[in-house]
């Protein structure tokens, strides 16, 4: 008995202690920190009489449990929360059916705290993800003879650094786009890339992407949002600056400010030009990728005119090389 209490302390004050740090260093939430600081602490002095027996019934050289592999999938400090949010809630249904003097309310105290540093966490985990993203690429499957040459050329952009994908499948049926999407989301995975859906929210729902990027006649960015959650990451195209500044106010994540370039991808869409990415780079807080008919060749203009983010379609997916294209890009954008 008292090895259980023992190990479900500990277990439940580590936990407490990661999220803690969580809510202290990633959200500067000093009240919440304070919170989690209280519980552990409340955690510790329940337990303070019974240290002497508990410490004595330690038995860690001969503890089964430590020699149980505990695999990780944790990626991001959003695992990280999930994670230890389980490990304490867990511990401390353990404690309450083997001890009396731990009640319902720590647990209940938890979920509260949980639910409110997810709220708070799912803002800055979107900013986490997009903080340092450069090169975005927009899958192409028209140039393929099979879903393996295909798989194959967005691995290999992901190996020459392509930071997020976007599937764009607009002729595919429900059924072909969740099957693909599956494993280009571990492919993103693999490569610890942004993965993103094009258009379709419920494709974006059924494979778990990190968020959908959507056109001017798409769902709106609220609908989008109440049904993928806070955490989802939500794009929107945008063709001029009125565009972009509805998209800001309305929520969106990140825009894409194009096309810069005619390109075969929009027929009949009349390219913006460089004056467009001049002006976001002077009024777009948000992150942008400046997208259309972009190459190897005109990107140092892209560049010049204050594009520090860009997508590229053809001229990765069709290349011999992919990931070189791709290392190409990031060198000419200075990553």
């Amino acid at each position: 008995m008292h090895r259980i209490i023992d190990a479900n302390i500990n277990r439940a004050s580590e936990a407490l202690r990661v999220i803690e740090e969580i809510a202290r260093f990633a959200l500067e939430d000093e009240n919440t920190a304070q919170e989690l600081k209280n519980l552990r602490h409340e955690l510790i002095t329940v337990f303070n009489k019974s240290y002497k027996e508990l410490i004595k019934s330690r038995d860690t050289q001969n503890d089964a449990g430590t020699k149980i592999p505990n695999p990780s999938a944790k990626k991001n400090l959003m695992d990280i929360h999930k994670a230890n949010f389980n490990r304490l809630q867990q511990a401390l249904r353990v404690l309450s059916e083997f001890d009396g003097r731990i009640g319902d309310n720590f647990r209940y105290n938890s979920y509260i705290l949980e639910q409110k540093m997810y709220q708070k966490l799912g803002k800055i985990h979107k900013k986490y993800l997009l903080k340092d993203k450069k090169l975005y690429l927009v899958t192409d499957r028209s140039k393929f003879n099979n879903g393996d040459e295909f798989l194959n050329a967005i691995a290999s952009a992901l190996q020459g650094g392509v930071q997020v994908v976007q599937l764009r499948e607009k002729t595919s049926s429900a059924r072909e786009f969740i099957a693909l999407g599956k494993r280009v989301r571990e492919l993103c995975a693999l490569y610890e890339a942004v993965f993103i859906i094009n258009d379709r929210v419920d494709i974006a729902l059924a494979v778990n992407s990190d968020g959908v990027h959507l056109g001017r006649d798409d769902m709106d960015i609220t609908s989008a949002r109440k049904i993928l959650g806070s955490e989802a990451i939500i794009g929107l195209s945008t063709h001029c600056p009125e565009h972009a500044l509805r998209a800001v106010e309305a929520g969106a994540d990140y825009i894409g400010v194009g096309p810069v370039y005619t390109t075969p991808t929009k027929p009949g869409r009349q390219a913006v030009g460089l004056g467009y990415v001049e002006w976001a780079a002077e009024n777009i807080a948000i992150p942008w990728f400046a997208i259309g008919g972009i190459d190897t060749g005109n990107l140092e203009h892209v560049v010049k005119a204050g594009a520090s983010r860009v997508a590229a379609v053809r001229a990765i997916m069709n290349a011999q090389e992919p990931g070189e294209h791709a290392r190409c890009f990031l060198e000419r954008l200075g990553v």
